[in-house]
């Protein structure tokens, strides 16, 4: 057997032999018809290559070949490899030409780097050499080897060395640059990988600069070199990969020119640092060049996105500029910052317009230019006439179980109050008190509530007409009159601090009904305001532990209040009266129905502030109930909210991935907080809608329930069609809560659009649970979400191009969304006040610009989609599709604007809400041209 395997091998290895010649042959005859069709000039440069490299290499040793005879020859290979320019898809010819001369010249450098000690002119050959070879190593060494980058490192040390001899080369200054950017392009990747490859081998501390000292110094031409060849974004990719943003700021290459493209880059690409101090550093460098470049407003946007608010006195006080510093006060108010402006020749013009106090007074005047003023009733939202078609009645008839009326009237007083919120005026409240007795105990409460949402931040006249009510025989009006200050005051500050001074009495008063509404109404009126007197009143009501259920309803109550008034604050006082009150709790509490807005008050006090809830979460750990795990969770999704945190995602869905069908609290906040950490992040929403599905189809009912609010949380007042689809699916499911929470849903994402599309969903529901109580109010409610404001509100709490991230905002819709996750024994129940919690997110969806005295100025602006333009060449187009109006206009969701004329300039680089414009000095009119 053995022979015959020898002859088989034989006659294997022949025939490989066989095919290598005949490859051979090819390869040959292929070079062959190269050569022939090719060009003269071709031909005339490969061959002139090929002379120079013979040159170089001399590899007969010939004596008359000397150092300065190569170094020209090498001159000559350098010039044809600068000079080369190529299309975009063809690889330049010299380096094609060279390609096969890679490996000899690489073993003559080998040689020469064996050998010690050179003289100068050799010296200076083979760091000319070097750098010869990284050029071509770029297309030709292995990638994994980064060839590139060491023969220029120790072409950059033989210069070194030469220049410490006294014998500086000419060629060692320009020898990065002028390889072109593909070249600089692929250098600063290999310096990437190689800085971690030495933290990894040799565990260098990334801190120093000695271990990097060689990278670096590339890196300090690279960057510059970048910046100012239109690469910015990849200069801070190289930045950020060695760990030195800061460098940035000692540069002179950045300018009016190119500031606005490298800080839109630092800040989009926050959003994947998954470390905190890199985040930091990467807003902190955004803020300081915003400063360098004197642009005051935009560097307030990053530090209100930082949760800086100490830099805010700096920016005003370096600001020269009054009509900036009136468009900054302007944002302080839109974010519900409180703070007050000392020390300034217009201090109290800038504390007016942080204090919103001409809110109402713009608000209207934009109604009124709209044609919206004429209040509406809720029958005109409902249209049950509609309901009535083809001469079928759908209506219940006699024989049903008739929806009692006094709900009914409930849910028409929520819809009367969001319909006309800010605009003063209704047809069920302000003509006279009828209304308020057509409703019942908590039911009047709400009523009386519902005027401080009508006369919405019109704290004068809005006192003088609640003020009647505050005296009522009837301890339910009088609580809803308490509600109405605060509501009234929400976002709006007043020097006579009317909340406060009507509402102390009731917080420390005896009557049940009335704490609780001077809890909630002070939680709305100094929502984000931080106010230590607010904290001193509530802190007692949440101490107390006497009263049995009803007294922890008041201690629930007050520590939502005061983790409004403290939102994303991480105040220890507040967060460990309210976490120790959690733990001196009897089982009994903890069971009732509004522990959870206990925790819901302890995990908005953390809002956006990502790793500084740990501490808390640990103490909340220890609490021996279930509830310490919902309270767990709702931290961590609350402070990690809006940062589309992908790891906190892959948490969040661990959690769901257990089948529990009951003590699922925990699966629901975890649920609703995939939507809370993707919000505001278009990959992120795109990811999370995918996962919701995938809960819909495999998980249990608890989970399932929440999956509505969750999808809705992502599109706060923006109705995009697949949602809404999504939504209306799941408000025919079998299952009441489901079809309740979707039907929320479907008010939230559509809240204050009008959109026609879910106004007919809406109104299909409302016949198809004709028979259901429940149902029925949550079509009402959402009813009244769809036409808030007539149109012209939203509760998005995204603001300053989806920048920003209004805390009060997200607190109040929070409040909503945790309501519905028990809507029996929350809002169908006896707790319904608390969707006046979302006057705190209701803000006017407007564009206004006005003059230099903050009177009315319209122009021309053009309004389209967002495009997200970061990191694109050139200037591109910001918005598509768009219209142009003259202003005020209102603007959606994902809607951008733009000034549509030259004649005049916006103090600020965000067009939404009120804008300051001011004459254009340059701008030319077409006539005189």
């Amino acid at each position: 057997m053995a022979p015959k395997d020898k002859e088989g091998d034989a006659v294997t290895v022949a025939a490989e032999s066989d095919k290598k010649k005949d490859e051979g042959k090819q390869k040959k005859k292929d070079e062959v018809d190269e050569h022939e069709n090719m060009s003269e000039e071709d031909r005339e440069l490969k061959e002139r290559l090929e002379t120079c490299v013979s040159t170089v290499l001399n590899e007969d040793k010939e004596a008359s070949v000397t150092i300065p005879i190569r170094n020209n020859a090498l001159d000559v290979i350098v010039n044809e490899l600068r000079t080369a320019t190529a299309s975009m898809t063809s690889v330049p010819k010299p380096l094609k030409f060279l390609r096969p001369h890679f490996a000899r010249i690489k073993d003559l450098y080998t040689s020469m780097e064996s050998t010690g000690d050179l003289d100068d002119a050799s010296l200076e050959f083979r760091a000319r050499l070097a750098d010869v070879l990284a050029v071509l190593a770029m297309t030709m060494g292995k990638p994994e080897e980064r060839e590139s980058l060491k023969f220029k490192l120790a072409g950059a040390k033989d210069y070194e060395t030469l220049a410490s001899k006294g014998d500086a080369s000419k060629h060692a200054d320009d020898n990065l640059n002028s390889w072109g950017h593909e070249f600089v392009r692929s250098l600063a990747g290999e310096i990437g990988q190689e800085y971690n490859q030495r933290i990894v081998d040799s565990g260098a501390d990334p801190e120093s600069d000695e271990p990097f000292a060689d990278l670096l110094k590339m890196v300090h031409v690279i960057v510059p070199f970048h910046l100012t060849h239109n690469a910015e974004a990849e200069a801070v990719d190289l930045l950020i990969e060695v760990q030195r943003l800061k460098f940035l700021l000692e540069l002179d290459g950045i300018d009016e020119k190119n500031y606005q493209r490298i800080c839109l880059y630092l800040m989009k690409t926050a959003s994947y640092m998954s470390d905190p101090d890199d985040l930091q550093e990467m807003y902190e460098t955004a803020y300081e060049i915003f400063k360098q470049q004197k642009q005051y407003y935009d560097a307030l946007l990053v530090a209100l996105r930082m949760s800086r608010h100490e830099e805010i006195p700096i920016l005003l006080g370096e600001c020269e500029d009054p009509l900036v510093k009136k468009q900054m006060c302007i944002m302080l108010g839109r974010h519900r910052v409180n703070y007050e402006v000392e020390d300034d020749p217009i201090e109290e013009e800038l504390n007016e317009l942080i204090g919103n106090e001409k809110l109402s007074e713009q608000f209207l005047k934009v109604a009124q230019d709209l044609d919206v003023l004429d209040p509406k009733t809720p029958e005109d939202i409902y249209k049950s006439h509609l309901a009535e078609t083809g001469g079928f009645s759908r209506r219940r008839d006699a024989g049903g179980a008739q929806v009692d009326s006094a709900r009914a009237n409930l849910a028409s007083t929520f819809v009367n109050a969001f319909v006309n919120a800010g605009f003063g005026k209704d047809k069920l409240m302000t003509p006279d008190s009828e209304w308020l007795y057509k409703n019942k105990d908590h039911g009047m409460m709400s009523a009386a509530a519902s005027l401080g949402s009508i006369l919405l931040w019109n704290v004068e006249e809005g006192l003088t007409q609640i003020d009647k009510y505050l005296y009522s025989n009837e301890e339910y009006v009088k609580a809803g009159a308490a509600l109405a200050v605060g509501i009234l005051s929400s976002g709006v500050r007043n020097d006579a601090d009317p909340a406060l001074a009507l509402l102390s009495e009731h917080v420390e008063g005896d009557s049940h009904i009335m704490k609780c509404a001077a809890c909630t109404g002070l939680g709305i009126a100094y929502a984000g305001s931080a106010r230590e007197d607010v904290m001193e009143l509530l802190v007692p009501v949440i101490e107390q532990s006497d009263g049995g259920p009803t007294g922890f309803m008041e201690v629930a109550l007050a520590g939502l209040a005061l983790g409004m008034v403290f939102v994303g604050k991480c105040d220890d006082n507040v967060g460990g009266t309210i976490v120790q009150r959690l733990m001196e709790a009897t089982e009994e509490e903890l069971e009732h129905s509004h522990a959870r807005y206990l925790c819901l008050g302890l995990a908005i006090l953390f809002l956006g502030q990502m790793e500084k809830a740990d501490a808390m979460m640990e103490a909340v750990r220890t609490i021996e109930h279930k509830i310490s795990k919902y309270a767990v969770i709702m931290l961590e999704t609350c402070a990690y909210a809006g940062s589309g945190n992908v790891l906190k995602v892959q948490e969040m869905l661990h959690q769901c991935a257990e089948h529990l069908t009951e003590d699922a609290e925990h699966q629901m906040a975890a649920v609703l907080g995939i939507g809370l950490i993707t919000m505001g992040e278009d990959v992120g929403t795109e990811m999370a809608l995918r996962s919701f599905d995938h809960l819909l189809h495999y998980c249990e009912l608890p989970i399932k329930r929440v999956v509505p609010l969750a999808v809705a949380a992502l599109h706060i007042s923006n109705p995009d069609f697949a949602v809404i689809d999504q939504l209306s699916r799941l408000s025919h499911d079998p299952d009441a809560e489901i079809s309740q929470n979707a039907i929320m849903g479907l008010g939230i994402v559509s809240a204050g659009t009008n959109n026609s599309r879910v106004a007919g969903l809406l109104r299909q529901l409302s016949e198809f649970y004709s028979k259901e109580a429940g149902h029925v109010f949550c079509v009402r409610i959402a009813q009244g979400l769809l036409h808030m404001g007539k149109g012209l509100l939203s509760i998005n709490p995204l603001h300053a191009d989806r920048m920003l991230l209004n805390g009060p905002a997200l607190a109040g819709v929070l409040v909503l969304m945790h309501s519905c996750m028990d809507l029996k024994n929350t809002l169908l129940d006896k707790s319904h006040y608390l969707l006046y919690y979302l006057t705190c997110a209701m803000n006017p969806r407007m564009l206004i610009t006005v003059g230099e005295d903050i009177s009315w100025r319209p122009v021309t602006v053009r309004v389209g989609q967002a495009v997200e333009t970061v990191g694109q060449a050139g200037k591109p187009k910001r918005i598509t599709g768009f219209q142009t109006h003259t202003t005020p206009v209102l603007l959606g969701a994902t809607d951008r604007a733009e000034l549509g004329t030259e004649e005049v300039i916006s103090v600020c680089s965000v067009l939404e809400g009120v804008v300051i414009v001011k004459d254009n000095p340059d701008y030319e009119p077409e006539e005189t041209k």
